[in-house]
């Protein structure tokens, strides 16, 4: 069948979204289907990724704010499928993208949105009291599984709100990480040298600099480490619109910003040299950073706030309040761990998250 992917917000540095977006269409591929995957960008393109699947990009407007990313007028994309003729439709946009069901619908091709977000604590960001963001969801989220037949949610935390309000037609299908890109082999102790310095212990982060992240809490945990005695160093692997203001409040701490990594195999690189891997964002639906840090034999300390605390056990990490004195307890705890024991329960979470056993769940859910 010809599978047609949908998503704005899709880039080159959009991390986990255009990652799940690539290997799902690869497994798609693999799996005999046509797949189009449809994003905004700078200008017309259409290319063939070497997956298989066909890139067709539209011209899209940058979004301020949001350090470039784009989004494409949905009447745009509506003609767009008029012409592609999809026997089954993906969508990865709840916001811009939301009415993509609509037109399935009304063209009899059947439809399935990922929810990559909560939408509740979206609205909360913005300042919106708690009770507020949560009626405001339910009625979108409401009107947006109407108009899908099947909504998929890749974790439990992810699916809350859609039982909140008793949506019939929502599914749970994890996402998964790329065991081979991302392993212990790919350790490299002059690299880690190099990063570390004279501390004993190498943390990371990686992922984008927003706010949505609280990369702020990275570097509050390696001050309450520093003022503790303990010699640690933090590489921050990511770019974004809060980079500037994260520099300011890591002057005078061990804090290395390194930017944004091109290529996957440095990520991995970065990843497997490291001793803890931090993942503070408590509105993570999956967290693809934290698990490839798990796939890469290095335990995380994530917020229990997060979809996170549902992937990490004891052992390969764990999940905490959102306070760095919490995360930097955590932190402590796993480096008194036998560095072995922890690499090994690490890789070992990770591999319960295979990305074939992804593929399968999607293409049941797009039946």
């Amino acid at each position: 069948m010809h599978i047609v992917q949908l998503a704005n917000f899709y880039g080159p540095r959009s991390g986990g979204l255009r990652t799940a977006l690539h290997h799902l269409g690869a497994g798609y591929v693999a799996s005999g289907h046509q797949v189009t995957l449809v994003v905004p960008g700078q200008r017309y393109a259409d290319e063939a990724l070497p997956s298989g699947v066909r890139r067709f990009s539209l011209p899209a407007p940058q979004i301020p704010g949001t350090g470039g990313y784009r989004a494409v007028d949905p009447h745009r994309v509506r003609a767009v499928l008029n012409r592609l003729e999809p026997d089954r439709l993906e969508v990865s946009d709840r916001l811009t993208l939301r009415g993509m069901g609509v037109w399935a619908r009304r063209n009899g091709v059947p439809s399935m949105v990922i929810s990559h977000e909560r939408l509740d604590r979206l609205l909360e960001q913005f300042l919106m009291p708690e009770p507020v963001a949560r009626r405001v969801a339910d009625v979108a989220n409401r009107r947006m599984a109407r108009g899908y037949d099947t909504v998929v949610c890749t974790t439990a935390f992810a699916r809350a709100e859609f039982d909140r309000i008793a949506a019939p037609n929502v599914r749970r299908v994890p996402l998964g990480v790329d065991l081979t890109t991302f392993a212990p082999a790919r350790r490299d102790d002059g690299w880690r040298h190099t990063l570390s310095g004279n501390a004993d212990a190498l943390l990371v982060h990686c992922g984008r600099l927003s706010p949505e992240k609280h990369v702020e809490r990275s570097v509050d945990t390696v001050a309450e480490l520093t003022e503790a005695g303990h010699r640690v160093r933090l590489v921050i692997a990511g770019d974004g619109p809060r980079r500037r203001a994260l520099e300011r409040r890591a002057r005078g701490l061990p804090v290395t910003f390194l930017g944004f990594l091109s290529g996957r195999g440095d990520v991995a690189r970065l990843l497997a040299s490291a001793d803890v891997s931090l993942a503070p964002g408590p509105h993570e639906t999956f967290g693809l950073a934290a698990l490839e840090a798990l796939a890469s034999g290095t335990p995380v300390v994530v917020s229990a706030s997060s979809a996170l605390r549902e992937i990490v056990r004891p052992g390969c990490g764990e999940a905490v309040d959102d306070r760095a004195p919490a995360f930097a307890g955590a932190v402590t705890d796993l480096l008194e761990c036998p560095e072995d024991t922890r690499r090994a329960a690490a890789r070992a979470r990770a591999e319960d998250f295979a990305w074939p056993r992804s593929v399968e769940g999607m293409l049941s859910a797009l039946k």
